[in-house]
């Protein structure tokens, strides 16, 4: 009998992808399926970032890139931090990924091995955990609150901070409650952890430009006093609708970097050169559809959040950030991953269960308004309908 390594049965998955696998089987057998289940932008690729990619395969530029990412896509990334944080950094410090969920993944394996504790927000991207628990080490959940319009809390995560302590993962826009952290809180959180200097951070901030209602997201490279040993994760995915191309950048402190090159040597050795191109055409080049593309989540945004606050036991916060909403369903009765499962098999509304994002999850379900208004509000009907019967 093969046998394989222990982490491979503490490995877990990101549910939204099992959705969309039904919620597309059954489409196929002709079911009328609305999807507010993935995470993605229904808005294509702008176009001129897609003749950016063609006129790079048509210039020949077919082969290898250093594994750190084309010196002009890094160059991009650090004229764009500098334009949305004011913040100069170096090219030295930059490396292309394949998709925001590399840097998490390099970020949990250096630092995550049995007896390490590694804290991050619970509700949150399923993968944090997946990955904390694949390498062994301890995963130690800050609580993300709906009593706190789901900002994490200064003061209670740094309680949960030890000499075992690793990392320190952080998501604000947060996926999937829709949360933006305030910037006195954040500041009060970095001033705690100059206490704990052998804490690493990794900030994502993949939904930096999603924020409404006057929120501004304040990006964590703008403390000085944790630069050394910060990691931000960002990309090209939510930002330009690019999911599909897998495209993430990441900005590493010094003591870190080297370590990550060696991991892109060994696993992914580089992003594709055509993409990188398209990277930077999109960085570069005009910002109008990332404008419009925002203007209408906000707008839906609005629709999602009247729509379920008038439904029967279903009461939403208003989202703050992302393009994500997290109603609160217990006065429904129904636990939150078998409501989501028979809408989707008896209403054709796909959402996903808010236990998928963390054990505090149980009560609540994600709903992406990654959609059309039009199918936003038949889905509300049909949620409605079911919940009526």
């Amino acid at each position: 009998m093969l046998r394989t390594i222990s982490g491979f049965d503490r490995i877990g998955e990101e549910n939204a992808f099992a959705v969309l696998a039904r919620a597309t089987a059954l489409a196929a057998q002709g079911k009328d399926i609305i999807n507010l289940g993935i995470g993605q932008p229904d808005f294509k690729t702008p176009a001129h970032i897609v003749e950016a990619a063609i006129k790079a395969l048509r210039d020949g530029h077919h082969g290898y890139t250093p594994a750190t990412g084309l010196l002009a896509a890094r160059e991009a990334v650090v004229r764009r931090t500098l334009t949305t944080t004011g913040v100069e950094v170096s090219p030295e410090n930059v490396i292309i990924v394949p998709g925001g969920k590399v840097t998490m993944f390099a970020a949990i394996l250096i630092f995550g091995e049995p007896g390490a504790e590694i804290l991050y927000p619970d509700p949150g991207f399923p993968i944090y955990r997946s990955m904390i628990e694949f390498t062994g080490a301890t995963p130690v959940p800050v609580p993300i609150r709906e009593e706190n319009a789901f900002a994490f809390s200064a003061e209670e995560t740094l309680a949960l901070i030890t000499p075992k302590t690793r990392l320190l993962i952080l998501n604000s826009p947060a996926n999937p409650t829709g949360g933006v952290t305030p910037k006195a809180e954040i500041e009060k959180l970095v001033k705690g952890l100059e206490a704990h200097p052998h804490v690493a951070i990794m900030s994502d901030e993949i939904y930096d430009v999603m924020t409404y209602d006057g929120e501004e997201h304040c990006s964590l490279l703008t403390f000085p006093s944790i630069r050394d040993r910060l990691i931000v994760l960002n990309g090209w995915s939510k930002t330009w609708a690019m999911t599909g191309w897998r495209m993430g950048w990441s900005i590493w402190p010094d003591s870190l970097y080297d370590k990550v090159r060696k991991l892109a040597v060994n696993c992914w050795s580089c992003v594709n050169a055509p993409s990188q191109y398209a990277g930077i055409a999109a960085i570069d080049g005009p910002q109008d559809d990332v404008e419009k593309m925002c203007r209408a989540f906000d707008s839906r945004r609005k629709i999602v959040v009247d729509g379920l606050n008038s439904l029967p036991g279903i009461s939403c916060a208003t989202p703050k950030g992302a393009f994500y909403a997290f109603p609160n369903i217990k006065q429904t009765g129904w636990p939150a991953k078998q409501l989501a499962a028979a809408l989707l098999d008896e209403a054709g509304v796909a959402l996903i269960g808010g236990p998928d994002f963390g054990i505090l999850g149980e009560g609540y379900i994600r709903l992406s308004y990654a959609n059309s208004e039009e199918n936003i509000l038949r889905a509300i009907e049909r949620i409605e309908r079911f919940l009526a019967k």
